[in-house]
């Protein structure tokens, strides 16, 4: 199972200068439109400062992150909905992530060619919006000719999700994406199989430049525009600048904090990045710690303990008996697994049990 974010954005923004900094993979980067044309895929550890506490408490041979994906997605020009471009493979590309992270140019750069011959952040997101929901209009109206079909022979489930298909037409006919609809979970599911490209959560990336970096958010113009965007849709927005990240992605790991405080920026906006992607796609982590290895895991939001079993192995879930769980906090308080035992600290818990963020968890199971 994978948690993949996809990077999109018009052609030479930047996108692809960060998926190589994000990941340390030299995606062949040019400056001409296209230049990405197969999706650039990097598995991307999560920072958690979680992990060296617990490695402090409980020494282990082994250290193991949590991950997620990123996948560098083609970029795009207005009519990719009608194929200009690399218009089909990018909208294909999009349907297989889960949440989408829209770079957007916020700097000027003469020597770097913009597709639309000025920048404005504004204009650019909607275009890629405009191509995104056209190209949702599409699978709706596919959708409702065979919905349509169905209601009339008397279906109560086509009756509802024609419902559901129409109200999301107009919404689209009218501009609005699907993630501002307002539909419920339920809804949301009964839609799921369309794979709506504009449905997926959404974080829009403020590629500026250098001089920018230290600067407030609300003194930048073109970023205060992309926030203002952002905001009306409840989504987010983060500041970046590509090119440091890309420096920084050529530094050991002593020289990159004293570069940063050189700088007067308080983390990269890679880890910012990361994190908020995290957040994006709902996931949390558990951790199992012992001699061998202390690992982080990666689940959704809500799963119950034999879902997260399953992440390290099928047969954990199947065979489910319980878990014994405690907080990391807690652990960090005791300074002992023993001491966490003595206090009472330590639950069993069963099969309805939803693993909240920094438990760490032993399964007990049956093969």
């Amino acid at each position: 199972m994978g948690f993949k974010c996809g990077i999109v954005g018009l052609p030479n923004v930047g996108k692809s200068t960060l998926f190589s900094a994000l990941t340390s993979a030299k995606a062949e980067i040019a400056n001409y439109p296209f230049c990405t044309i197969d999706p650039n895929v990097g598995i991307v550890k999560v920072p958690d400062s979680r992990l060296a506490k617990i490695v402090e408490i409980i020494p282990t041979q082994s250290i193991i992150p949590a991950s997620m994906e990123f996948v560098d997605i083609a970029g795009l020009v207005r009519g990719a909905s009608k194929g200009e471009g690399l218009g089909n493979q990018f909208l294909a590309h999009i349907r297989e992530v889960n949440a989408v992270a829209h770079v957007v140019r916020c700097f000027a750069d003469g020597n770097i060619h913009h597709v639309e011959e000025s920048i404005n952040p504004v204009r650019d997101i909607e275009t890629i919006e405009t191509e995104l929901q056209l190209a949702d209009l599409d699978t709706v109206d596919r959708r409702l000719q065979n919905l349509g079909r169905l209601s009339k022979s008397g279906s109560p489930e086509a009756k509802e999700q024609l419902a559901i298909a129409e109200r999301i037409k107009v919404g689209l006919s009218a501009g609005r994406s699907v993630r501002t609809l307002a539909l419920t979970e339920e809804q949301q599911l009964q839609i799921r199989d369309l794979h709506l490209l504009t449905a997926k959560p959404i974080l829009y990336v403020c590629n500026v430049g250098e001089e920018d970096l230290t600067t407030s958010a609300g003194d930048l113009p073109l970023v205060k525009l992309v926030a203002d965007r952002a905001a009306k849709e409840g989504a987010r927005s983060i500041i970046v600048c590509g090119k440091v990240e890309a420096e920084l992605a050529d530094m050991s790991e002593v020289d990159r904090p004293l570069f940063l405080e050189e700088m007067g920026v308080g983390e990269s906006g890679l880890v910012r990045l990361i994190r908020t992607g995290y957040e994006l796609l709902k996931l949390i982590t558990y951790f199992t710690a012992g001699p061998k290895e202390v690992r982080a895991w990666t689940i959704e939001r809500g799963w119950r303990a034999p879902q997260a079993a399953g992440r390290i192995h099928s047969d954990f879930e199947k065979g489910f008996i319980r878990a014994e769980v405690y907080h990391v906090d807690e652990l960090i308080r005791a300074k002992s697994e023993a001491a966490i035992r003595s206090m009472g600290l330590l639950r069993l818990e069963g099969k309805d049990y939803v693993v909240k963020d920094g438990d760490v968890m032993h399964f007990r199971f049956n093969t």
